[in-house]
């Protein structure tokens, strides 16, 4: 049976976090549900697993909090429980930025039904991934804009790497939306007039329009690493042998612990090793 991973955000402002800290974490492990979920002043960022049953009393039980009330969750399938345990911590950041943006300020919403409607008809704009390197390696939208950063926090530096574009349409996307809504707040606090997010992010997208214009697959953060949106094809190759795939391993030497795109029988059959350290093994 498929476990059912719900993800959701909400920008808000939050009090008392101890308390609601400890209650929740009681509530979820009371259902049997497993996930991460970070609290703070600025709201709530969260990824559970577990049955449907468990999943839609979580949904319930949360939406019965006035803040949450239009929480939006985003579903994915998994064939095994991507958690090992339920966490729920209380961070200055709900998600790490460094950006201190006025989230009043952010970019319009943008629907998928209306990002598609507009990539059908070729409109002029930029498609902006909010993500870090690794994620957009294995997936991202067809001719979208991927800058090379390592944490999202290296976003301040995006607005100068796409300074040509200012006066374009730019509608920014990540993986469930929480990164694009801040990132689309910076663009616009740095001058970007004509900004927009794509509402549910990569993962509202592909449930409504599975293999079209997002291409490979989408990273998670949890242990499935990446997920499949619909395409037949990846866009990335083992590291070893070229076999077209998105599966990402850490490399087994401990020194190392590089995360690299690996096929199954390349992790077999090279011992869980990246080609670096089986290049310096053979030396």
């Amino acid at each position: 049976m498929n476990t059912i991973v719900s993800s959701y955000y909400k920008y808000i402002e939050m009090k008392n976090l101890e308390e609601f800290q400890k209650a929740h974490l009681d509530y979820c492990k009371f259902l049997g549900i497993k996930g991460k979920i970070l609290i703070g002043k600025e709201g709530i960022n969260g990824s559970v697993s577990g049955t449907k049953e468990q999943i839609n009393d979580y949904e319930n039980n949360l939406k019965k909090n006035k803040l949450f009330k239009k929480i939006d969750f985003k579903h994915t399938l998994s064939k095994s429980i991507p958690f090992r345990k339920v966490i729920v911590r209380i961070r200055k950041e709900i998600v790490t930025s460094g950006l201190n943006v006025d989230l009043k300020n952010k970019g319009e919403y943008l629907e998928p039904s209306k990002l598609k409607e507009l990539l059908d008809k070729k409109e002029d704009l930029i498609l902006l991934d909010a993500r870090n390197d690794y994620e957009s390696y294995v997936g991202k939208f067809r001719n979208a804009i991927a800058p090379e950063i390592k944490t999202f926090k290296e976003f301040k530096n995006v607005p100068k790497i796409i300074s040509k574009y200012k006066t374009k349409k730019i509608v920014t996307y990540c993986t469930g939306g929480i990164r694009c809504e801040k990132a689309s707040a910076y663009l616009k606090e740095k001058g970007f007039k004509n900004v927009f997010q794509l509402h549910g992010g990569i993962l509202s997208f592909i449930n409504q329009f599975p293999g079209t214009y997002f291409e490979g697959s989408c990273f998670v953060f949890d242990e499935r690493l990446t997920i499949p949106t619909g395409n037949s094809s990846e866009i990335t190759l083992c590291q070893h042998c070229k076999t077209p795939t998105a599966r990402y391993i850490n490399c087994s030497n401990n020194e190392c612990d590089e995360m690299f795109v690996c096929c199954e029988k390349c992790d077999f059959n090279k011992n869980h090793q990246c080609k670096s350290c089986i290049n310096t093994t053979q030396q």
